[in-house]
């Protein structure tokens, strides 16, 4: 039997997994405490949902292509943002134990496996 060869390009979801890893190990290293990870629910998913303090971050995590982080504004648009923010309140609905904590959206930006940019708050309910 044939070894299977893996050496071939990485597919858009492997690569938004490891994007999703080193961001995740990254909030943890800087006290966050994850609590979801890819949670779906109505109109979309929430990559990572995590706790420190009193606030309860819904993490965007985007992969930086050769576009740069300029180009974060335009992958996390109008409307992924309210498809975000509308699964972020049903995932308070399903988990009342975090309802008393301020809710905040986040988008961190890698390239490769670092971590380029992180944006805390980088958008509001509202926007």
């Amino acid at each position: 039997m044939k070894a299977q060869d893996l050496s071939g390009p990485v597919t858009k979801t492997a690569s938004g997994r490891l994007a999703e890893n080193t961001a995740a190990a990254w909030l943890e290293s800087s006290g966050w405490r994850l609590v979801a990870r890819n949670w779906r629910k109505g109109p979309g998913e929430i990559d990572i949902v995590a706790t420190r303090g009193g606030e309860l971050a819904f993490v965007e995590v985007k992969r930086v292509d050769a576009f740069g982080v300029e180009a974060l504004s335009a992958s996390v648009g109008p409307v992924k943002r309210r498809r975000i923010v509308e699964t972020a309140k049903l995932f308070l609905v399903y988990h009342r134990e975090f309802e008393l904590m301020a809710p905040r959206f986040d988008v961190i930006a890698i390239r490769g496996d670092a971590i380029i940019r992180y944006l805390e708050r980088a958008f509001s309910e509202h926007t």
